[in-house]
């Protein structure tokens, strides 16, 4: 019977022993120190982006079919317009039949200066980059008629360029996209057109809005030639055949407004 006591203490004693080590092991000190980083608005350029893949971090280099210097650089940020497409509605025959003209696609410089395979529907791309989060607005309007005054019919009278099938995108991930009009008809008396609106809380980062898509057409020459010609048909002109042509180019502008007034919510 004393045996049994005896080591019937010996095992409590192994036991309480092992409970001691555990709560000393457990008894770790710690410490907790933090991390920060701080950003501002950012008032750079932002280089056009390929609108079929909005990738900041791999810019484009669009042509302007209209100016051989090639296109105006973008606004300053934080809220920047970055680029906007010229629209080329191609040579045409002088027609007394109401007539489309669709604009050339948008064709781009490759990295050594060269014409690009690349093809792309007509965009226009802004950023926001003031961290605000605050919403926008971006419009279009259309600087008078064509004209050409050194002619004797100097106006396209009646004529109207009407873009539709708006498709915008972004590299932004979680953000909320802003909204496009989805058919934008341009008054040549200089009322302003909506493009794309941002309401509060959205819209932030670079997006870009292109109409329609490339497809491939066949027209023809002075010399009654077949060639074959890139354009986008949701990006149209559209001339009455009663107003009188000559055979020389007409021309108009147009200004985009990018202002930080979001759509009401």
């Amino acid at each position: 019977m004393k045996k049994t006591a005896f080591a019937l203490l010996q095992i409590s004693l192994v036991a309480a022993t092992i409970g001691t080590t555990k709560v000393v092991a457990d008894e770790a000190a710690a410490y907790q120190s933090n991390g920060t980083v701080d950003f501002i608005p950012n008032t750079d350029p932002t280089n056009p982006v390929n609108p079929e893949n909005p990738d900041p971090e791999n810019p484009v280099q669009p042509i302007d079919p209209t100016d051989p210097d090639g296109p105006n650089p973008g606004t300053n940020g934080p809220l920047s317009i970055d680029y906007a497409s010229s629209l080329d509605f191609g040579v045409n025959k002088i027609s007394n039949k109401n007539e489309v003209y669709y604009a050339r696609a948008q064709a781009y410089l490759d990295e050594d200066g060269e014409v690009s395979p690349l093809k792309t529907a007509n965009y226009v791309q802004i950023s926001d980059n003031r961290g605000s989060n605050a919403g926008w607005r971006l419009s279009v309007k259309q600087n008078g008629q064509f004209k050409n005054e050194s002619t004797l019919n100097k106006e396209l009278t009646g004529s109207v360029i009407t873009l539709k099938n708006p498709t915008v995108k972004s590299n932004a991930q979680g953000v909320t996209a802003p909204i496009a009009a989805a058919t934008i008809t341009l008054d040549a008396a200089g009322a302003e057109s909506i493009v794309m609106t941002a309401a509060n809380h959205a819209g932030a980062g670079t997006w870009v809005n292109a109409w329609g898509t490339v497809e491939t057409v066949t027209e023809k020459d002075e010399a009654n030639q077949s060639y074959q010609v890139d354009v986008t048909k949701d990006v149209a002109l559209s001339v009455p055949g009663s107003t009188p042509k000559d055979a020389v180019n007409y021309a108009t502008t147009l200004t985009w407004t990018l202002s930080d007034t979001p759509e009401e919510e």
